[in-house]
């Protein structure tokens, strides 16, 4: 395929390389394959479930050796908030309060969110923002009708001459309200929860991904919130930023797998998910990462109970991750005693939920330590999973790859072939899934930090179908941060509570409780 010199120019100023172009537009042309499914991942075959005395167990392994490990949180926070608003904004486009009343659109359209919406606003913790700018904006807010106010209200909050919301990142909008009508952020919160956990020698250091064009946002939230959020954890925080990289975005094609080209002739470059975040994961140095979405917390009541399930995944990485050093530095002598190696294997099965060779007890001593070793020397994550309430969300599984390997694997739906009777049998069979809730060892045994750019799977990627100027086109997505671009780490699968999840993917989840002060 031929890329003209203004191609070839806009390629390299996004730091790409054309050879990576004609890969992915390959990608298009092949397809992907499906996950191939051996098995739902379930307590006792792929999950671990701790009784309370285990669990107490390695949370005081953690808070005992904590200082001894640089610990960080990671934060995905690009998103903006659009998604949350989505039936606000129909709301907007469609509803016309001169010509019906408010009762009357409710009652002849699917309106279940407006209704929950109406309902709970004065729970909303915008509330009081929203009517403060209402008073200047509209003086005689209080003569208007029923109908009237409620259009004006979502308009006020939403539109850009209003404050925004619509617009925001997620991590900025007010997520909880307290006493004295103070409100919280996403972002805040995320600064009170970790305090609890990835804090050691008095200091906090947490990492957001987030959008360039809200850099200067976030940084001035953090300078109007520091002085609170520091007297009241006693602990200082050291807080970093970056961009998803240009670099990462994908080509778009059209159906025929040709370039997409924009209305001026360019090429159409599209941001690949947050597998690409891994190159920024790649770039932090810490011992310990703990790793959660940022729309994912809680009021401040709730802070304890869901930290106390952090140290429980990172007591567990500790535990793990120290015998598995102890082994490597036996391995790495090569001069091992087959009961060691045994002991070993046996880590790895029951421990580490490594599946091992059939063929294992066949090699030679030399290939069996050779092999051991390289099972053991990989990042490793400990992963909370909660028990599958309908949430939408990728699962644990036992997924076999191409080379006839069988591990734990952390699939979306959209990876799994749900035409075939077998794989939807699995699919089905499923009892839990991901929050996104991990702790991460990323540094190897003799303290030197993984390229995590070796671990991905790369045909772990997706394949979605997208419009532009209403015209049909394919992206290609990168394989997600903690899906494919983890496939090869080793991986711990542990079953956390139900309060550890709270994701604000709608507006109207702020009215569930543990987004709730009252």
């Amino acid at each position: 395929m031929n890329f003209s010199e203004n191609d070839l120019k806009q390629i390299a100023q996004k730091g790409m390389d054309i050879r990576q172009i004609h890969k992915q537009i390959d990608t298009f042309k092949s397809g992907l394959p499906y996950s191939n499914l051996v098995a739902a991942a379930t307590v006792n075959n792929g999950i671990l479930k701790l009784e309370t005395s285990e669990i107490d167990g390695v949370i005081a392994l953690f808070n005992a050796k904590k200082n001894n490990y640089s610990l960080l949180k990671f934060v995905p926070a690009s998103g903006a908030a659009t998604r949350m608003f989505k039936f606000l904004f129909q709301f907007l486009e469609e509803y016309q309060p001169d010509k019906e009343s408010i009762n009357s659109y409710l009652n002849t359209r699917d309106s279940k969110d407006l209704q929950i919406f109406f309902v709970g606003l004065e729970k909303f913790p915008f509330y009081q923002q929203v009517k403060t700018v209402l008073k200047k904006q509209y003086p005689h807010f209080n003569d208007l009708d029923l109908s009237q106010r409620a259009s004006v209200f979502v308009e006020t909050m939403l539109d850009e001459n209003g404050l925004n919301y619509g617009h925001f990142p997620k991590g900025l909008l007010p997520f909880h309200a307290y006493k004295n009508n103070s409100v919280s952020t996403a972002f805040e919160e995320h600064l009170y929860e970790a305090a609890l956990y990835a804090s050691n020698n008095t200091e906090t250091k947490l990492h957001f991904t987030i959008s360039e064009n809200h850099s200067q946002k976030f940084k001035s939230e953090f300078s109007r919130i520091e002085k609170h959020v520091r007297n009241k954890t006693q602990t200082d925080f050291n807080i970093t930023f970056s961009y998803q990289k240009e670099s990462t975005d994908t080509i778009a094609v059209t159906p025929n797998n040709k370039p997409f080209r924009m209305a001026n002739g360019q090429l159409l470059f599209r941001p690949a998910g947050h597998g690409a975040l891994i190159e920024n994961l790649n770039e932090l140095h810490a011992d310990i990462v703990f790793i959660k979405n940022i729309d994912n917390v809680v009021v401040y009541k709730y802070k304890e109970e869901v930290a106390k399930y952090k140290k429980m995944l990172a007591g567990i990485l500790i535990e793990r991750q120290e015998q598995a050093f102890k082994y490597l530095k036996v391995l790495e002598n090569n001069s091992v005693s087959e009961d060691k190696i045994l002991e070993i294997a046996r880590f790895l099965r029951q421990k580490m939920q490594v599946q091992i060779s059939p063929e294992f007890e066949k090699y030679a001593t030399k290939y069996q330590i050779e092999y051991l070793f390289n099972k053991l020397n990989r990042p490793m994550r400990v992963c909370g999973m909660v028990k599958n309430e309908g949430e939408p969300g990728g699962g644990p599984f036992w997924v076999k790859d191409e080379s006839g390997n069988v591990s734990l694997q952390i699939v979306e739906s959209a990876q799994i072939n749900t035409k075939d009777d077998y794989q939807k049998s699995i699919l089905k069979n499923a009892t839990h899934f991901n929050p996104v809730d991990l702790v991460c060892g990323i540094k190897n045994y003799q303290g030197k930090k993984f390229n995590l750019m070796d671990f991905i799977d790369y045909r772990a990627a997706f394949i979605t179908e997208k419009t532009q100027y209403g015209k049909p086109l394919k992206a290609l997505e990168l394989p997600g941060l903690w899906n494919g671009s983890m496939a090869n780490w080793n991986t711990i699968f542990v079953e956390v509570p139900l309060i550890t999840f709270n994701p604000v993917k709608t507006v109207n989840d702020l009215l569930k409780a543990p987004h709730q002060f009252k």
